[in-house]
């Protein structure tokens, strides 16, 4: 004879359940409602003089803004995610885990990581625009920002690499392997998902950062060509519009491009995680 065991029915739990649809009903919500009222109010806006080569008074051209958005996001990327990578590595493969200078980097990062944007920039202002004399260039906006997100790659790289199973490491070791060859070819494309997502939220940031590159790169409204030159992104771009007050309906464009350029850049990351995934 089997018991049947009834499960008990705690009302507490039954609350908590309720609360976590609610909470994420509410959360899809106001996603939905976000995108779509930047949708409504921005899409009848885009004209084709928003996409001229050069900026003036008349079209309020964002072409440059989003050409200087790709300049900076590649070169921050080509800062930040080696000097990311590479710390990882050291912090989990190279470096003893109970050491005081890995728990002191450890808790640097994750308060780096919590430090708002502004502060950065007020940091780079300081820093490089005026004690180093670059002014308000494209390197000193860049550094800024290779500053601001390597914290993130560095905790993301390094939760994924303390992922991959220390078996891996064991059976690359008993068949000879060194480790660098078991980092590089063996760890590192295991972690591979997990990397790619904190470069994914690196650019993220980067993208629709505004406080962090006022004070550094400018508002300047042409294409840099020269990392001396004032460079504004599009975020930078909208917020410039808005605060004149009279390119508010140019604004709205601006923001549904960020917002194709976000879903854009986070979904041909995400189809690049799960395709290196699967090999």
């Amino acid at each position: 004879m089997k018991l049947k065991i009834k499960p008990l029915s705690n009302p507490i739990s039954k609350i908590v359940k309720v609360l976590i649809y609610v909470a994420a009903v509410i959360t899809v919500a106001m996603l939905l409602f976000i995108v779509g009222y930047i949708l409504i109010r921005g899409v009848p806006n885009l004209t084709p003089s928003l996409f001229q080569w050069e900026y003036t008074t008349k079209n309020v051209s964002m072409l440059p803004a989003i050409i200087n958005t790709v300049e900076i996001t590649v070169l921050t990327l080509l800062i930040a995610v080696p000097l990311g990578v590479f710390a990882a590595i050291y912090l989990v493969e190279y470096s003893r885990q109970s050491s005081l200078i890995v728990k002191l980097i450890r808790v640097t990062t994750e308060t780096l990581t919590g430090i708002p944007s502004i502060v950065y920039g007020l940091f780079g202002y300081f820093a490089f625009v005026l004690a180093l004399g670059w002014g308000y260039s494209l390197a000193a906006g860049i550094i800024t920002l290779a500053i601001m997100v390597l914290p993130v790659i560095v905790r993301t790289t390094e939760e994924a690499l303390l992922a991959v199973p220390v078996s891996y490491r064991e059976g690359s070791f008993g068949l000879g392997a060194g480790r660098l060859r078991t980092i590089f070819k063996l760890i590192v494309p295991s972690a591979m998902p997990g990397i790619l997502s904190g470069v994914i939220l690196a650019i993220g940031r980067i993208v629709g950062e505004t406080a962090a590159l006022i004070y550094t790169s400018g508002t300047g409204s042409q294409t840099a060509v020269s990392l001396t030159d004032s460079a504004r992104t599009l975020s930078v771009h909208m917020y410039c519009l808005l605060s004149e007050g009279l390119y508010t309906n140019q604004a709205y464009a601006t923001a549904v491009v960020l917002l194709v350029v976000v879903i854009g850049i986070n979904a041909a990351s995400s189809a690049l995680a799960k395709r290196i995934s699967k090999i």
